[in-house]
């Protein structure tokens, strides 16, 4: 093999040009997202002496043997694990701040105040025909307010519902993509730039697939990755080059459910745990506004029931439907609100049985479990919002000692980049000395 000074020189030269491409190459990406910087190996090429000399080395210059990505696989986990944390409380925080916005600005807990306020204020003229009109009016009022509440709060949901679906359809995309990377890395020669080039999109990909819901990964000798959801035990998203399907479905009080390639799975992280809590809490908060509109039709149309109107007649419903949703006013006409006990006369000043409906409004209270239900959404979003922002420093923490170890430093690729220029120059110069020594020998000839 060549061992002669102007084949080292040249092998010099070359090595140099390769690691100064490299070091362009990570100037050049230095604020791409996902890019880990590289490096070039430097390998010695030494042969053996040859026939009769079996023990003796000869080197003949230098190759770049590689190109290494300065990757801690360690650190990327948990990059993946802190952001698929974080992910997931921000979007529950997200959805609980719509619940709470959708039940507090529908104003259902002041339209029961003022409808109380109503019969009170007819307690002092039972037959006063513009006081039980306010009365009407309050409850055709706090009626439509919890049609508000309950039209905004199935918004918040439906809302929820297309977020957590997109999040379904980037996770298969995101699942195929690492399938096309698994079979593409097999075919990658070992230490080579389109290798690393590929390792950085699938570690990109898995940090965006945290982002979706929790994985489990896991690395063969060339860099492929399988990923289970759910953990150690979950089913299988990629193996290989073949992606399975992440799936979702709606159960009947819109609460979403997961499977993948028809394996029911529960993810405990990313936007998909956070969705499926919002979502929960969004049923439970339906629930105990569609109760207490219940509730409140019930007591008022059970004491009109065992009352008289202002004519005398028997008094009828004034509430019809018994959720939040469904919850009308059945009439306009104050003079059907039944405030004196069943049969009394026309025109009867006897509010006994509108007193008697005041006093189980107020013993039942409603308005203070109205206040119960914005109290227990507002204390949930304030819990969530200490628990996002500690996770969301946690999950930057690890981001940060990730980019400190794999991002690239431009001053020191600026000193790489005047290292390797040298000693490209130097190879050049030792070239020049070894042409000028074989002219000084041919001359000497």
């Amino acid at each position: 093999m060549a061992s002669d000074l102007l084949s080292i020189a040249a092998s010099g030269a070359r090595a140099a040009r390769g690691a100064l491409d490299v070091t362009a190459q990570n100037i050049a990406n230095a604020a791409s997202d996902g890019y880990v910087r590289r490096s070039a190996r430097m390998e010695e090429v030494s042969a053996s002496g040859g026939l009769g000399r079996i023990g003796d080395i000869s080197l003949s210059g230098v190759r770049i043997d590689g190109i290494s990505r300065n990757a801690d696989m360690f650190r990327q986990a948990e990059v993946r694990r802190t952001n698929s944390d974080a992910t997931r409380a921000a979007t529950e925080l997200a959805g609980l701040q719509n619940i709470e916005s959708a039940v507090e600005q529908a104003g259902i807990f002041s339209a029961i105040v003022e409808f109380e306020g109503a019969l009170r204020q007819l307690e002092s003229d039972p037959v006063d025909l513009s006081l039980r009109a306010a009365v009407v009016a309050s409850a055709e009022t706090m009626a439509g307010k919890f049609n508000i509440a309950a039209e905004s709060l199935s918004s918040a949901v439906a809302g929820a519902q297309f977020q957590a679906g997109a999040a379904v359809d980037e996770a298969n995309v995101i699942a195929a993509e690492l399938a096309r990377i698994n079979v593409r890395l097999a075919r990658a020669g070992a230490g080579s730039s389109d290798r690393a080039s590929l390792l950085d999109q699938r570690d990109l990909m898995l940090e965006r697939l945290s982002g979706i819901t929790d994985t489990q990964t896991t690395f063969s000798a060339d860099g492929a990755v399988t990923v289970r959801v759910g953990g150690s035990t979950g089913p299988l998203l990629v193996s290989g080059g073949t992606p399975a399907a992440l799936s979702m479905t709606l159960a009947a009080d819109g609460t979403p459910s997961f499977a993948v390639g028809g394996t029911a799975v529960s993810p405990g992280g990313g936007a998909l745990a956070g969705h499926a809590l919002a979502l929960g809490q969004a049923v439970e908060i339906g629930a105990a506004l569609d109760e207490l509109a219940a509730d409140i039709a019930a007591l008022v149309n059970g004491s009109q029931a065992g009352g008289a109107a202002l004519d005398g007649s028997a008094g009828q419903p004034l509430f019809t439907g018994s959720t939040a949703a469904t919850l009308q006013t059945a009439f306009r006409d104050g003079r059907l609100l039944a405030t004196a006990p069943a049969g009394s006369p026309a025109e009867s000043r006897d509010a006994s049985q509108l007193i008697g409906l005041r006093s189980a409004l107020e013993t039942g209270g409603l308005a203070e479990r109205m206040n119960g239900i914005m109290f227990g959404i507002s204390s949930r979003v304030a819990g969530h919002e200490i628990t996002a922002e500690a996770l969301d420093a946690i999950a930057a923490s690890a981001r940060i000692s990730l980019e400190q170890q794999a991002g690239v430093d431009l001053d020191t690729e600026a000193a790489n980049l005047i290292r390797y220029q040298q000693a490209f120059q130097a190879s050049g110069r030792a070239m020049q000395v070894a042409s000028d020594i074989f002219d000084t020998l041919i001359g000497i000839g």
